[in-house]
């Protein structure tokens, strides 16, 4: 019994001595727990005014960049060529001064075109098309603007000629060689050959290879061959040449003789003699001057021409090839048409006075019923 009451004497004892020990270490516990937990005025100031300058520091900023930013706009129009209607697939490039990369596109099947987003400033449009002038436009974007450019209306390019001249011109052959070229063009009515007149009276000399050629193509040519037969008909009509008789073998002895007729005279007179004597087989159109120096002129021409040199001489070659054909054709002829020189001399003086009715007929008449002629001469107006 005693022992026990001393031992909770004992306790109560210890119990009195460690209390104020304990409650020390609680207050000092707390005030440690509060320095932690609860911050001081000042850092609480301090935090709240770090966050109200970011706050208005990120408001500015915001503020600065809404002032700062301009929408875009849009560009839009119609190109047009010079007639008013819309030209389709025109090509439209945009560039604009304020350094942005420049925008390219074409005209739709209306004629128009567009650029969306477009930077606000001065811009330029550059429009091209085929076959036309090339057109630019300026004019300032605002802010936002939807900007309708006026009809643009393209007009058609003008057109260069680029001519070279050579170093070396054409020979005198060349030239002749064109020339000639068109005088083989030249028909009467259309159909008959007419050959052997020069329209331009400073047309260059022909070569002997160039005098050939035009007797080879008028004794080969078509009409040629119908005239010879026209001719052996009325002939045979006529019975003239009696030794050649009648009938079919008649007719084709008749043909023969007027067609080797015509082919002596084409190759001897326009072709070998002048070529030999350098003279110019080819009637040389007057169109100037009276009526009677214009007749006189086509009358004598059987018996005068123009040399290679130009210089107007007695027609040798002409006068020498239609003796030459009358007296191959004494060959050939009948014998009961044959007399001795009068048939040749005959022949001769007959077919010189035909030159001189043909060159009356080629001064007055034969260019009106030309129809190349007629276009040239409209074609030079």
């Amino acid at each position: 019994m005693r022992s026990t009451q001393r031992k909770a004497i004992f306790a109560l004892l210890a119990s009195l001595l460690l209390q104020p020990v304990l409650i020390g270490l609680s207050s000092a516990q707390l005030a440690r727990t509060a320095d932690v937990a609860a911050p001081s005025t000042e850092t609480t100031s301090s935090v709240i005014e770090d966050s109200s300058q970011t706050q208005e520091a990120l408001l500015r900023n915001t503020d600065s960049k809404s002032a700062n930013h301009k929408p875009a706009g849009y560009i839009s129009g119609t190109v047009l060529d010079q007639t008013g209607a819309i030209s389709v697939g025109a090509d439209v490039r945009l560039s604009s001064d304020g350094g942005s990369a420049p925008q390219e596109t074409r005209s739709g099947h209306n004629g128009q075109f567009l650029f969306a987003e477009v930077a606000p400033g001065p811009f330029r449009l550059t429009v091209t098309a085929p076959g036309f002038s090339t057109l630019e436009f300026s004019a300032d974007l605002r802010p936002g603007e939807a900007f309708l450019v006026p009809p643009i209306t393209l007009a058609v390019a003008t057109a260069f000629a680029e001519v070279h001249v050579k170093e070396s011109p054409l020979t005198p052959a060349q030239l002749a060689d064109i020339q000639l070229s068109e005088q083989t063009k030249q028909r009467v009515l259309g159909f008959i050959p007419n050959f052997y007149v020069s329209y331009d009276r400073d047309a260059v000399a022909l070569t002997a290879k160039q005098k050939f050629r035009l007797a080879g193509k008028t004794a080969s040519d078509p009409f040629t061959f119908v005239g010879v037969a026209a001719i052996a008909g009325v002939e045979q009509a006529t019975d003239t040449f009696e030794g050649y008789g009648q009938g079919a073998e008649g007719y084709f002895k008749r043909f023969s003789a007027t067609y080797t007729d015509a082919i002596t005279a084409t190759y001897i007179g326009s072709a070998i003699l002048p070529s030999i004597l350098k003279q110019d087989p080819r009637y040389f159109y007057k169109g100037t001057g009276s009526t009677g120096s214009r007749i006189l002129y086509a009358v004598a021409s059987p018996f005068f021409c123009k040399g290679d040199n130009m210089r107007w001489q007695p027609n040798y070659s002409n006068i020498g090839g239609t003796f030459a054909s009358a007296g191959i054709s004494y060959l050939y002829y009948p014998e009961s048409d044959r007399n001795g020189a009068g048939l040749v001399i005959q022949n001769s003086i007959i077919r010189l006075g035909e030159m001189s009715f043909e060159g009356v007929l080629q001064e007055f008449v034969i260019r009106k019923l030309t129809p190349h002629l007629k276009k040239r001469a409209s074609d030079q107006r």
